[in-house]
């Protein structure tokens, strides 16, 4: 059985930091899309950000110049560092893998908590 784990969630004030990454051993993240979800209580699942399998990496407009997606294909482990955090970032992250050549191959993680605040 394929899983994603993630780790890194925490509490931390306002302007902190945090790093989640996501781990998997069943699969090969190299031959996947990957990317992290968060979905707040009663709002719609938001896309944070994302990485091809060529590297190349996509953002929510709310994270640009704050979170900077990246992966370690030796370790098969995708990694989030966030920065200047915000109230509003707090929520449960969630990371997912589409596979390249057939996007009904996916899989996703029981999630990491953010907590943001003072």
């Amino acid at each position: 059985q394929v899983q994603l784990v993630e780790s890194g969630g925490g509490l931390v004030q306002p302007g902190g930091s945090l790093r989640l990454s996501c781990a998997t051993s069943r699969i090969r993240i190299s031959s996947y899309h990957m990317a992290w979800y968060r979905q707040a209580p009663g709002k719609q699942r938001e896309l944070v950000a994302s990485i091809t399998n060529n590297g190349s990496p996509n953002y929510a407009e709310s994270v640009k110049g704050r979170f900077a997606i990246s992966r370690d294909t030796d370790k098969n482990t995708m990694y989030l560092p966030m920065n200047s955090l915000k109230p509003a970032d707090t929520t449960v992250y969630h990371c997912n893998a589409v596979h390249i050549l057939n996007s009904g191959v996916a899989y996703w993680g029981q999630g990491t908590q953010v907590s943001v605040s003072s």
